[in-house]
């Protein structure tokens, strides 16, 4: 089907997972990413995962701060690229930068559009108690996510999946839809599917004011919340004037004050029915299953959660 010219676009570790399965099927040229940012304590710019993934494979990377000036647009323009694959890239492209390559630019979308366009499709899908999501690549046109769908992937969210357990699922989908929509489109065989009208929806940005966990909701809500934002912004509460992460929480049988200890083993009470508490962290340090918890710190039947 013959390697295709391409620039790939995107920043976090679920874009360097279809980084390298696309660079092992095509030439990519060029890598954009967002610049480096500084982290830890001495501040210390540090690249993305895209970038230093890029770098590796001994890509050339750009991470120019807009893509809205003439110069960049024209910088593009002369990679002379048959396609662009995006993914969480942090940018919009204008569009000259849209139109530049010449069977345009895909993207890789984690959810099954229109369902979830936005920032957090991954946490919103957990958060909203969906049964299942997915992969969607994308052909790009000027919307938030409403362009062409060229391929579907569906994964089904489990009781206990987290985000971080989707995330990586849904990584590893993408990256072998991505390949298959390439050669698709080498071959000029890639059918495009207009976005359905019906059941669209927003996975807004996750605002950390969302995860103070509140007890008087249902068992499955709080499930839901606690897996949605685990690992991070991680869901929260306070036990005796501790802050408390918890990272994961199975839906169980039970009655009681909401916020209350059901028994000696992390079984909560909520609105409806109850929580088991299965991962935990306190502050300052690592996350551990319920009896490593419970061998720092008891917590009796009786003890209130808030």
């Amino acid at each position: 089907m013959g390697r295709l010219r391409v620039a790939f676009m995107g920043t976090p570790e679920f874009a360097a997972t279809a980084l390298a399965a696309v660079a092992a099927e095509h030439d990519v040229v060029c890598v954009y990413s967002q610049p480096p940012r500084p982290a830890g304590r001495g501040y210390k710019l540090v690249p993305s995962a895209v970038q230093a993934k890029a770098e590796a494979l001994g890509i050339p990377v750009r991470c120019p701060a807009s893509l809205k000036s003439p110069e960049e647009q024209a910088a593009f323009a002369d990679l002379g690229l048959d396609a662009a694959v995006v993914a969480a890239y942090g940018l919009i492209l204008p569009k000259p930068i849209l139109d530049a390559p010449r069977l345009g630019c895909v993207n890789i979308h984690a959810s099954l559009l229109p369902r979830w366009r936005g920032a957090a499709p991954i946490q919103r899908a957990i958060l909203a108690g969906d049964a299942e999501t997915g992969v969607t690549i994308m052909q790009m046109d000027a919307g938030l996510d409403t362009g062409d769908m060229l391929k579907i992937g569906r994964l089904p969210i489990g009781p206990a999946t987290t985000a971080a357990d989707l995330h990586d699922a849904l990584a590893d989908l993408g990256a072998r839809l991505a390949v298959e929509t390439l050669a698709e489109m080498a071959a000029g065989t890639a059918i495009r599917t207009p976005q359905p009208a019906e059941g669209v929806t927003y996975a807004h940005k996750i605002d950390k004011t969302e995860a103070r966990i509140d007890w008087t909701r249902s068992a499955a809500e709080v499930s839901a919340q606690v897996r949605g934002l685990s690992p991070f912004p991680g869901a929260w509460c306070d036990l005796g004037g501790e802050r408390i992460k918890v990272l994961n929480a199975a839906v169980e049988p039970g009655t009681g004050a909401p916020g209350t200890a059901l028994d000696e083993a992390l079984k909560v009470a909520c609105g409806e029915g109850a929580v088991r508490l299965t991962r935990l962290q306190r502050a300052g340090a690592k996350p551990v299953d319920a009896k490593g918890f419970l061998n720092g710190r008891a917590v009796p039947a009786g003890t209130a959660f808030a």
